[in-house]
């Protein structure tokens, strides 16, 4: 098994990762946020859209933060290996980047043109689906079995990708996930905003989609057991991580069933605490699990990396840039979520 010592190759793929990460949490509550807001749009009798719409207004700005310092951390760490995934991701990441820019777009001018308000939500809501699913789809593109190389140059069969169950699965939990992070910080943002109406709501929908997630990460596994045995097996050497992981997934149900005060059940602050925890041990464990390669088994970490004098300078840039940003982002959220004249929905 591939071993974890502090190298340069280690660093920047933890650092990337690490941006993944953020990326993914940040991500799945913003574009689930917008599917709610669509789904809601009708309802009159809750705020449930205003809050939806309220939350996504500024989220949306900061998580594209992390996707620009994923790509360029890539680029800058791993040329060669960026420029095997931009070869093979052509199509893909051609279409996630148009639905990103469609999204982004609509959100900007959303508040100058008030007409399309309602052109926006749907727009939110659609995009809001098909963005995670796209983007998880990297995943198994990674682990190996779609990559044709024919005449030097690599090409995606995507006959044998959208035929694959373990990719599905994949895209299931990417969609069923974001809308349990979602609906899981919206009950956060109403009990927080003092509307009880839209907790119960988003609390009822998190207990909803929090079981069907679990269901799909099990999908995940039994798909990667015939489909990606290599890393289901590395997989398992950390079963204890993954079953730390699960016990998170049923403490998170607890939180949201337990009485949380004001005559309230649930306790949505620590449940999504617990949630981000769950999610950060089982991505621990397949990240892990995917070393050495960055794409199986055409690309590792070793053959993709660039010059270790260059490495080093981008990751000082790196850890001082976010040295100096994160506190801004802690001071956003914190702002966000306790001054009431921002979180005033009516």
């Amino acid at each position: 098994m591939y071993g974890l010592s502090l190298t340069d190759e280690i660093l920047g793929i933890t650092l990337i990762w690490g941006f993944v990460f953020i990326y993914a949490v940040m991500g799945a509550m913003d574009f689930g946020a917008g599917f709610w807001s669509m789904i809601y749009i009708n309802r009159d009798k809750t705020n449930v859209t205003n809050i939806a719409n309220r939350y996504l207004s500024p989220t949306w700005e900061v998580t594209n933060v992390f996707i620009v310092a994923l790509v360029v951390a890539i680029y800058s760490m791993f040329p060669r290996a960026a420029y095997s995934l931009g070869t093979i991701l052509l199509i893909p990441g051609s279409l996630i980047l148009l639905l990103i820019t469609i999204r982004s777009a609509f959100l900007v001018f959303s508040h100058a043109a008030e007409k399309y308000k309602r052109l926006l939500i749907y727009v939110s809501g659609i995009t809001g689906i098909l963005i995670p699913g796209l983007l998880i789809a990297v995943l198994p593109i990674s682990q190996g079995g779609y990559v044709i190389e024919q005449n030097g140059r690599e090409s995606l069969s995507l006959g044998l990708l959208f035929t694959s169950p373990n990719v599905y699965a994949f895209i299931a939990f990417a969609i069923i996930s974001s809308l349990f992070l979602s609906s899981l910080l919206l009950a956060d943002y109403s009990k927080t905003a003092g509307d009880l109406r839209a907790y119960g709501v988003y609390r009822r929908d998190a207990l909803i989609t929090g079981p069907i997630s679990l269901i799909c990460a099990f999908l995940i596994m039994v798909t990667l057991k015939t489909e990606a045995n290599w890393i289901y097996i590395k997989m398992m050497d950390n079963l204890p991580l993954l079953i730390t992981s699960a016990a998170c997934f049923i403490l998170t149900g607890a939180l949201l069933m337990i009485p949380g005060g004001k005559g309230l059940k649930g306790i949505p602050r620590l449940a999504v605490i617990v949630t981000i925890i769950q999610f950060l041990l089982a991505g621990f464990v397949y990240g892990r699990a995917h070393l050495p390669y960055i794409i199986y088994d055409n690309e590792t970490i070793r053959t993709g990396f660039t010059d270790p004098s260059s490495f080093r300078a981008v990751f000082i840039v790196y850890v001082v840039g976010f040295a100096i940003l994160f506190p801004g982002f802690y001071f956003f959220w914190r702002l966000f979520m306790r001054d009431r004249s921002v979180r005033q929905t009516d």
